[in-house]
């Protein structure tokens, strides 16, 4: 059976994303960059350590099954919302989500192509570069002044 939740959650994720890119925004005008990034992830990093006590701890002894270069991951994280505190006041919303989203679909066709960090391998197709064309083609039109 087919379930609608999955497609509510993505939603939900979307909307906040583009309220945390604004209040990342507002906080990197009003303290800087490397501020908002602290608050960003010092308050998240408290509610999630609060979530963890609420379920028990949680299962951090299952990190020892996983590469340790995923934690990586975090690091990503720091600069995802550091280039989203700076880009959204200077660039606007839809100009700095066209440009990251943009480099998402074509970074992650790349990684694909060629099955790099233990991808399936999903060569890219004219389908597939066409669509990428028309993707940056939108970050021009919606970019440009």
């Amino acid at each position: 059976m087919w379930s609608y939740l999955p497609i509510l959650i993505a939603i939900i994720g979307g909307v906040a994303v583009v309220i945390q890119a604004r209040f990342n925004g507002m906080m990197d005008r009003g303290m800087g960059t490397v501020e908002s990034v602290f608050i960003t992830y010092g308050l998240g990093g408290l509610i999630i350590a609060l979530v963890m006590v609420a379920l028990r701890g949680g299962n951090l002894t299952a990190f020892r099954t996983v590469p340790w270069y995923v934690a990586l991951a975090g690091v990503c994280g720091l600069l995802i919302i550091g280039a989203i505190s700076y880009s959204v006041p200077r660039l606007g919303l839809a100009a700095a989500f066209t440009i990251m989203v943009t480099t998402q679909f074509v970074l992650g066709a790349v990684f694909d192509h060629f099955g790099w960090l233990g991808g399936e391998l999903r060569p890219l197709n004219p389908q597939k570069a066409a669509g990428i064309l028309i993707l940056i083609l939108g970050v021009w039109l919606i970019v440009r002044e």
